[in-house]
């Protein structure tokens, strides 16, 4: 199974990888940075009669890239560890389809002890 902090990429070979949480990183930052930008430039604009922008951003146009950034941040890092759950998850539902009735299935995909055996529950 491939690690959390990598993501297959269908541009790279059979066994090559494209690493995520430094894009994340890079996101968050590029995030944060833009939302700073834009709060000191609109204190800027409130405190003087100065109108300043950066390659003719505006605050708001800051706030929106701030908030682009974050979103595909967070978009990125649940679509990785989604990947990374998947597994487990249908491990466990094909083991839960072919365990008998009454048996509980293991996380391991093995049928467990059938519920007559199992432990009682207390009062």
């Amino acid at each position: 199974m491939t690690p959390a902090r990598y993501l297959a990429h269908p541009g790279l070979g059979e066994g090559d990888t494209m690493p995520t949480l430094p894009l994340i990183d890079l996101l968050i930052l590029m995030g944060w940075t833009s939302l700073f930008v834009g709060a000191t430039q609109k204190a800027i604009w409130i405190t003087t009669s100065y109108r300043p922008t950066i390659l003719t951003l505006t605050p708001i146009d800051f706030l929106w890239v701030a908030g682009v950034c974050l979103l595909f941040a967070l978009s990125l890092a649940a679509r990785t560890w989604v990947k990374l759950h998947e597994g487990k998850a249908l491990v466990l539902a094909r083991s839960r389809r072919r365990a008998p009735v009454g048996v509980p299935a293991r996380d391991d995909g093995e049928p467990g002890v059938p519920l007559d055996r199992a432990l009682p529950l207390r009062d």
